[in-house]
């Protein structure tokens, strides 16, 4: 029995990248799916341009809203399907198959299915592969994108919405905990999903000391004594590549300007 999905999209005046969103989902060649849209109360036109594809979406609302994780938590409550992918106002598919593509492999062994992207930025384009296998030193330098990834519904009242608290990290606090802890079951889909909207805080340099902070709350909150070992183990490696380095670096030049230093000697005392 196939499984349904619901689509749900984030917008706050971004009228021109929501259109683009927009138009990518309601061109995807799979009939059978669900279209939410969560708007935070625009005012550049962005609500008349939802309502002008009234039509083609299944629930959508204007209205005020604390941030982008509780537009989310708006999104999922909201929806009907199985499982959820966030498709915000920027971001879009890969192609109009996508969701048709992606729609048989959806089944009840796994919870958590991702795909490639392609982190596109104004004047740059860049394809982004993710592992087979995912793990908590995967976890700790990277995440997998939620524009590319469908989550079993269910997941986020079994244990946790996002937090809306944390400003950029709430989803990789969701994934990390539900893999790496709970130990939910995922696959990773072997295709491009979407195309993502690389210009969000979570990749401006200016927000990174917030992004760094936050993770440093999540892991300090789930894995206190893994992070201790994890660092340990880390600063070993950091300090025997250093010792390596040093060694081809100078070490192994110097027994060669002794060697000559050695020889010139020689020659010169004769």
């Amino acid at each position: 029995m196939s499984k349904k999905i619901s689509v749900i999209t984030i917008n706050y005046n971004n009228k021109r990248g929501l259109e683009q969103t927009i138009k990518s989902v309601v061109n995807q060649t799979l009939v059978d799916f669900e279209y939410i849209i969560i708007d935070g109360g625009s005012t550049d036109g962005s609500e008349e341009l939802i309502a002008s594809y009234a039509d083609k979406i299944d629930y959508w609302i204007s209205e005020p809203d604390t941030g982008v994780y509780n537009a989310m938590n708006k999104g999922i409550k909201a929806a009907k399907g199985d499982f959820v992918i966030f498709m915000n106002s920027g971001d879009s598919f890969y192609e109009n198959t996508v969701l048709a593509n992606v729609n048989p492999l959806l089944v009840d062994e796994f919870d958590i299915y991702y795909g490639d992207n392609f982190k596109v930025k104004p004047n740059s384009r860049r394809k982004k592969t993710y592992p087979e296998v995912l793990s908590f030193t995967f976890f700790y330098s990277s995440c997998i994108n939620h524009q590319a990834s469908f989550i079993r519904r269910q997941l986020f009242f079994d244990y946790f919405m996002y937090n809306e608290n944390l400003k950029i990290v709430a989803d990789w606090e969701f994934f990390i905990y539900t893999i790496c802890v709970e130990n939910r079951p995922y696959k990773y889909l072997n295709m491009t999903i979407s195309n993502y909207d690389f210009t969000g805080m979570s990749s401006v340099k200016e927000y990174q000391s917030i992004l760094d902070l936050e993770k440093q709350v999540v892991l300090n909150k789930y894995f206190p004594l893994f992070l201790d070992g994890f660092k340990t183990v880390n600063d070993f490696k950091s300090k025997r590549i250093q010792q390596i380095l040093y060694i081809k670096t100078f070490k192994r030049p110097w027994k060669w300007f002794k060697g000559i230093i050695n020889f010139l000697e020689l020659f010169t005392s004769k």
